[in-house]
């Protein structure tokens, strides 16, 4: 087993939050805390940089806050395309403000997966889940190319990229709450 090094925690919440009415998804509450206390719970906390584009000052009490570098919500790339560059270590656990169930010691799941890649995505046992992902900071230029040629999606630039895919057998892990009907 190939010692884990530390992480840095990149938490995606600048978003537009439109299946929320417009609420800023990760300072919603949700069973009594805002929803990104949840999601950082079992998150490596050493270095956590959070992509924001609104209360910035609310999110600077969970972290670092970095703002895309695009105007207009451009997307979750554009997230991660900002803020990699100031990630402290090199491997970064990405996810979005939005998954209250990821598990202790998924950072180090994803790594013990990781094959030569710089990338390890996980996967649902159905679906690729693109925004939660371990990757390596050395693509901050190259997510800031496909930024800057008009790509907002994690999806397609996976696509493009070599990537390890890592399955899970717990789907719930994935829960996502994302609307206002989901929220309890």
């Amino acid at each position: 087993m190939k010692q884990p090094p530390i992480f840095s925690t990149l938490i995606l919440a600048g978003g537009k939050a439109t299946r929320m009415n417009g609420q800023d998804k990760g300072l919603v509450i949700w069973q009594g805390q805002p929803l990104i206390s949840h999601v950082l719970k079992n998150l490596p906390k050493d270095d956590i940089v959070i992509s924001c584009n609104r209360n910035l000052e609310l999110y600077q009490q969970y972290g670092r806050v970095i703002s895309d570098t695009t105007p207009n919500f451009a997307g979750p790339l554009a997230g991660i395309a900002a803020t990699l560059p100031h990630c402290h270590h090199d491997w970064v656990l990405i996810t979005a403000c939005d998954m209250p169930c990821l598990p202790i010691g998924i950072a180090e799941y994803l790594w013990q997966h990781l094959e030569d890649q710089k990338i390890a995505v996980a996967h649902d046992g159905e679906h690729l889940q693109p925004l939660l992902l371990l990757v390596h900071r050395s693509l901050a230029e190259d997510a800031q190319q496909q930024v800057s040629q008009g790509f907002s999606s994690v999806y397609k630039w996976l696509q493009n990229q070599q990537h390890t895919i890592v399955y899970f057998k717990d789907r719930n892990i994935f829960n996502n709450i994302n609307r206002l009907d989901r929220m309890c």
